[in-house]
């Protein structure tokens, strides 16, 4: 049963993960700016979902762009008002290969731990919108609300769900206590430094909260100081490098995302 739940996990999040690049392209914005409905070349960006969905291989690109003798193909030119473009070759508008395996990864991690718990199918259905949530704070410093607060709403309501069944592994008045306990430990640290902590990361903490929540004190706080230990490392070997200061930003969401999947791994395994 575990190797053919791995194996489902494992499609589950090569589906997800091709579906991420796109959204991580269009949601990769300074706050100030709308959601981006075009390639960097301006052809609108179209498919399933008002063209959240769909690959990032633009075709109005490659047929506009014909290939150079060699194979090469040059950056086609940007329409009238559109600003620089910036393809990735071939049409390609944003790396499409790095993300998906992260989700598979991630997923895989998660199935293997959780084994056929009834959580285990929150953790699948979560996971991609962490991995997006990371990608996009990585490019742009940014969580955005309308992913961070679904998050933890649907965190909130699947566990809740599984609480129901039979054979789960974990609280759910835990888990929406954990939400809370790391989301208010959050809000204290922003309180205290808002240039250090952003208000995004205090509402990514509600969603990771109620998942560690789930499997108890102990691993919330484990994955929560795995999510600052993390963190503290890239930043200090930032500075060995000397690649950054003490005062350069990091985007904190990715390492956050990291500890609790750390945690979430020796919850399931221990559950």
């Amino acid at each position: 049963m575990d190797a053919t739940l791995i194996a489902v996990a494992a499609l589950w999040g090569a589906a997800a993960g091709l579906l991420l690049p796109r959204a991580a392209y269009r949601f990769s914005v300074e706050p100030e700016e709308s959601w981006r409905d075009a390639c960097p070349a301006g052809h609108a960006l179209t498919g399933p979902a008002r063209g959240w969905l769909g690959s990032t291989r633009c075709a109005a690109c490659v047929i506009a762009v014909p290939s150079l003798p060699g194979g090469a193909t040059p950056a086609p030119s940007a329409p009238a008002g559109q600003g620089p473009s910036a393809p990735v070759g071939q049409g390609r508008y944003a790396p499409a290969v790095v993300v998906p395996v992260v989700t598979v990864l991630a997923c895989v991690a998660l199935a293997a731990a959780t084994g056929a718990r009834p959580e285990a199918v929150v953790w699948l259905l979560l996971a991609p919108v962490a991995v997006l949530l990371a990608v996009i704070d990585r490019r742009v410093h940014r969580l955005p609300d309308t992913l961070t607060l679904p998050l933890a709403g649907a965190a909130a309501a699947l566990l809740g769900g599984a609480s129901l069944l039979p054979e789960h592994g974990g609280s759910w008045i835990s888990a929406l206590l954990g939400g809370v306990a790391l989301g208010g430990f959050y809000f204290l640290l922003f309180l205290i430094n808002p240039n250090g902590m952003g208000f995004g990361d205090v509402k990514l903490a509600l969603a990771l909260g109620v998942a560690l929540g789930w499997y108890g004190w102990a691993v919330l706080f484990a994955g929560g100081f795995a999510g600052f230990l993390f963190g503290a490392l890239y930043g200090a070997g930032l500075m060995l490098m000397r690649r950054a200061g003490r005062k350069t930003g990091i985007p904190f969401g990715p390492f956050m995302i990291a500890g609790a999947l750390l945690g979430l791994v020796f919850g399931g395994l221990a559950a």
